[in-house]
């Protein structure tokens, strides 16, 4: 997660000044301006995903830890599933976002609640035969492990 959050701050930063100097916006905006910044930085995140997702079933980071996302067959997920397990996915952060808005509005106390809540439903995975997160279990997808290169045919790896 942490090699993928790298890449998205990249992602958000660049549709973040496109968007806000094609618009020619600045500090402080309005509550519409603010709306749309932040559904267009959403919508940036899920390209990047659902394209990732679609074509090798890899982000960068998944790639890194020789992970995938496929679907019911072994294939990397179709559009629409993506889509579905990005929308999805989102369910981890609303515990603590729910917890952070109950609590003092401090950052520490912002943390604890996003890192405790995410950390709740991160424990059904430990029950789910598949290890299995709730938005891979209601979209039938799921993160496998891709061999090292050369195993999957038999191949040896020369040195």
């Amino acid at each position: 997660m942490v090699y993928d959050a790298i890449l998205i701050l990249a992602v958000l930063f660049a549709v973040g000044y496109l968007v806000l100097a094609s618009q020619q916006w600045s500090y402080p905006l309005s509550f519409s301006q603010r709306a749309a910044l932040q559904a267009s930085l959403f919508a940036a995140v899920g390209i990047y995903f659902v394209l990732c997702w679609t074509r090798t079933g890899q982000t960068l980071a998944l790639k890194a830890w020789r992970l995938k996302v496929v679907d019911t067959r072994g294939r990397p997920p179709s559009r629409l599933r993506a889509v579905a397990r990005y929308l999805l996915s989102w369910h981890l952060w609303l515990p603590g976002l729910a917890i952070g808005a109950l609590l003092p509005r401090t950052a520490v106390w912002t943390l604890l609640a996003l890192t405790g809540g995410f950390a709740l439903l991160l424990t059904p995975a430990l029950i789910d035969p598949q290890r299995r997160l709730l938005h891979d279990r209601c979209t039938g997808t799921r993160i496998v492990r891709v061999p090292p290169h050369g195993r999957d045919q038999g191949v040896a790896v020369s040195r």
